[in-house]
């Protein structure tokens, strides 16, 4: 008989399963874990008799499964700081980048910067999410903007997968803004995008996937596709920016091309909603950078439940437009200001945040799931949604190990 490596007892369980109402509800569990992996989870009452390594009670506590934070835009130099000023002043998103702000910013002090300082200064925003129960993050590119630089910012997410007991997915998003020396010429970046950019990530292993921001300042549909069927040539999974600041058409253009995710979405018709759940795409909404842009125009939460379209939240951690650190925080604004419950809100950081990666292997507990697992000291798992600022995590497994929420 297979000995467990570690049996946490006395735990009350919110496994998530999606074929279970009410999270997924255990009030007297227990969860075994074997080489990384959930060996087993239900009733204390009906524990097999296998004996473990490590046994630990949980006093009660809660466990859920670890966080997914699945958009990012973690790897950047500087700060945006003065253009939040210049928004509440009554400038537009739109308006700070045409006047050369915005991405472009961050592109030029992110270009500036050494491999070793995008590194430093990305880990102490790693540790800040993992302390907020965060197991695996999305890290893009797009602030590179030239050969050179994506490539930089790729390998630098990846290192911080090295440094930190964490799962970084990495995607490209050279299709994030038109590089200044490709000024009126969004063509022509497009073709090193596709010709030069997606070859040299896909035989190098650097990104997970692909991404591009569909929408009247950056690319049109027909450049976003040239990526996508880049993408594809070279086995890439695709991802959209849609309908952030108006309905160009971006749910439906990601539908079409099977994308993993849809993001943003505050514009998207109900047409692009109904394609996104025909082509099984995710939503993935951001509620950090509707607040920070003190947008109006909601997502179509709505019209995604009832096309059961699944629905992921994440931080869109960023320095201009998001510049958030805490999921749970992202947990809470989701539901403030999109109307989605507590129960939604914590599928849509773990399971349907998992999903919007193409990942099968977490979200979830259950057996044969990886032993990602938070545990909280709280009453109910709506209050993860509920308290804003509350520190509840009192510990974080990843594979079954306890990783040191202190490390920054």
């Amino acid at each position: 008989m297979t000995r467990w490596d570690l049996l946490l007892t006395n735990a009350r369980i919110a496994t998530m399963r999606r074929d279970e109402a009410d999270y997924g509800v255990i009030d007297s569990g227990a969860i075994a874990i074997h080489d990384g992996a959930i060996a087993w989870v239900g009733d204390a009452r009906d524990l097999p008799h296998t004996d473990s390594r490590e046994r630990r009670s949980l006093d009660g506590l809660w466990v859920t499964p670890a966080l997914v934070d699945c958009h990012t835009h973690l790897v950047f130099a500087g700060d945006r700081a003065a253009e939040f000023e210049q928004r509440l002043a009554g400038a537009s998103y739109e308006d700070i980048a045409r006047a050369g702000g915005g991405i472009l910013a961050t592109v030029t002090a992110t270009r500036s910067a050494s491999a070793d300082e995008l590194f430093d200064a990305a880990l102490g925003r790693v540790d800040a999410l993992l302390a907020s129960g965060v197991a695996t993050i999305e890290i893009k590119s797009g602030y590179g903007l030239d050969v050179e630089n994506e490539l930089k910012m790729l390998a630098v997410a990846r290192r911080l997968g090295t440094a930190r007991d964490v799962t970084i997915v990495t995607t490209l998003l050279a299709a994030h803004a038109v590089p200044p020396e490709f000024a009126g010429n969004a063509d022509g970046w497009i073709d090193v995008v596709c010709a030069e950019l997606i070859p040299a990530v896909a035989e190098r292993g650097l990104a997970d996937a692909v991404d591009a921001y569909c929408e009247r300042i950056a690319f049109d549909a027909g450049q976003v596709a040239r990526v996508f069927e880049s993408a594809r040539r070279h086995g890439l999974p695709v991802k959209l920016h849609a309908d952030q600041l108006s309905d160009g058409g971006g749910a439906a253009l990601a539908a079409r091309h099977s994308a993993l995710s849809a993001d943003h979405l505050e514009y998207s018709s109900s047409d692009g909603v109904a394609a996104m759940a025909a082509a099984g795409t995710s939503a993935v909404l951001l509620p950090g950078a509707f607040l920070t842009l003190g947008e109006t125009q909601r997502p179509p939460v709505a019209a995604m439940r009832g096309h059961a379209v699944p629905m992921a939240i994440a931080t869109d951690c960023n320095p201009g437009t998001s510049p958030l650190l805490s999921l749970r925080e992202a947990m809470g604004l989701a539901s403030r200001l999109f109307g989605l419950t507590p129960a939604e809100c914590l599928a849509g950081t773990t399971c349907e945040a998992a999903r919007a990666l193409g990942l099968d292997d977490r979200g979830i507990i259950s057996a044969g799931m990886r032993a990602d697992l938070a545990v909280w000291r709280i009453d109910h798992p709506r209050d993860l949604a509920y308290w804003l600022g509350r520190d509840a995590l009192t510990h974080l497994f990843i594979e079954g190990r306890s990783v040191s929420l202190t490390a920054a």
